[in-house]
Parts: C-alpha cells; sequence; structure tokens
C-alpha cells in the first residue's frame, strides 16, 4: 500500500475521531487487515510525529492511544476563537488531584490528614464526575474507606501515557515559580492556569507536611478561568467543558 496514502489516511482519522485512537482502532479503517498494515501505520505515525515537529500541532501518544493536538506555545491566540472560559479548578481541587495521582490509592481520610483541613465534598464529587478519579478498592479497617486512584482519562486529559510520566517530586521541588503556566512532561497542549497549589501539595507527600488550607476551599471550581485548554484537536476544532 502507498506510504503517503496511508500517512494521508491515519491523519485524518485523528482529526476526525476527536479522541486518541489506538493503533488497531487505526488499523481497522484499511481494508487490509495482515500483519503489514500495522508496520505501515506505525511508520505513518512516526512519520507524522516527525513532520509535526516544526508546526503548531504534534501528534502524541497518550494513555488511550495517538492523538493530534495543538502545541502549548500556539494556545493562547488560537483560543481566541472560541467565547466560552474554559474550567478554572481551585488551588484546594488541584491539592487534592495531586496527592491522590502521587500517593494513589488513597483513602479521603488520609488526605486530609496530609492537608490538614476537611476535604469539601464537592471537590471529590467534580473529580469524579470529570472521571480523574475512580475508587479501587476498600481500606481494610473500621468504617472500610474508599480507595481512590486515578484513571484513564486522567492520564488523556494532562497528555500522559503512563503514571511513570508524572514530574518527580524533585523536579517539582525545583520549580522557582508556582504561578506560571505549567504544562507536565510530555503534556505541551495541556496548560493549568489556577495557582497550582497541587504541586505544593506534591511536592510535600513524602514528609507529610501539612499545607494551610488555602482561601478557597470551600469553593467549587468556576469556569473563570482565561487561558485554553488546548488538548485534542479535531478537524471542526475542539472545547473542554466547563463545571
Amino acid at each position: 500500500m502507498n506510504h503517503q496514502y496511508v500517512k494521508n489516511v491515519v491523519e485524518a482519522a485523528l482529526l476526525a475521531a476527536g479522541r486518541p485512537l489506538t493503533l488497531d482502532e487505526l488499523m481497522s479503517v484499511f481494508d487490509e487487515r495482515d500483519g503489514s498494515i500495522a508496520e505501515e501505520v506505525k511508520g505513518a505515525i512516526a512519520a507524522l510525529t516527525e513532520e509535526y515537529a516544526t508546526r503548531g500541532l504534534e501528534l502524541l501518544e497518550v494513555a488511550s492511544g495517538f492523538r493530534i493536538q495543538i502545541r502549548a506555545a500556539v494556545a493562547q491566540p488560537v483560543a481566541r476563537l472560541w467565547q466560552e472560559r474554559p474550567a478554572k479548578y481551585s488551588r484546594a481541587l488541584l491539592e487534592t488531584l495531586a496527592l491522590i495521582a502521587y500517593r494513589q490509592p488513597i483513602t479521603r481520610g488520609e488526605i486530609e490528614q496530609i492537608r490538614g483541613v476537611a476535604v469539601n465534598p464537592n471537590i471529590i464529587k467534580t473529580l469524579h464526575e470529570r472521571n480523574w478519579i475512580r475508587v479501587v478498592g476498600h481500606r481494610d479497617v473500621p468504617g472500610k474507606p474508599e480507595l481512590l486512584g486515578t484513571t484513564r482519562e486522567f492520564l488523556d486529559y494532562f497528555s500522559l501515557k503512563k503514571l511513570d510520566d508524572l514530574p518527580t517530586l524533585a523536579q517539582l521541588k525545583e520549580l522557582e515559580d508556582l504561578r506560571v503556566q505549567l504544562t507536565l512532561p510530555g503534556a505541551d497542549a495541556q496548560v493549568l492556569t489556577d495557582p497550582p497549589g497541587a504541586l505544593e501539595a506534591a511536592a510535600d507527600i513524602d514528609a507529610a507536611a501539612e499545607i494551610d488550607a488555602p482561601a478557597d476551599e470551600d469553593e467549587e471550581p468556576s469556569a473563570e478561568s482565561a487561558a485554553p485548554r488546548t488538548q485534542g484537536l479535531v478537524a471542526r476544532g475542539a472545547q473542554d467543558d466547563s463545571i
């Protein structure tokens, strides 16, 4: 099969899908299903990745498969195409999410012990609604508290292939300014705009240091951020839902 044709079909499929596609899904769009098409699709992905290296788009592999998305370097001007403001996540929510990501499986009580404040039920509810966390079991103690862990959707949202791609605690401690727009390693297209207190929490996890309760502890995440969520560009454009 012609290499250029395979590359064009793979590119079109990734743009049209609006979500990550696995290798098997990319292979399924072709009539031929023998072993050779797998190598051709892999070659097309590699070629597109290289071609996008100097463009405003990038082809990235995340937990759910491959996708084409906007680079962070051009996210701000592109965001002007959408009038709606994407979701802004409170410092308390980000701290809670960071603790779950780095210490999973973890109970709500353990999160409260580390942070030194009660977890707002709306935060856990929001994380469940976003499908970023899930119940992975129950701690074998009186009351059988739920054990929380992250999901594949969490990895996809932050453009991560696996949990090992999260920045190390040492890397987090080296950040001099936690109020800058931050992208996780391998996540050029994902921009966090709320003061990322989650990272402060994660950096202090091993020492079990208490973090002062943020002023917005009782606030629900709002949709007041002006910065874009630029993940998963499709042909018609994609926008994250606010919460």
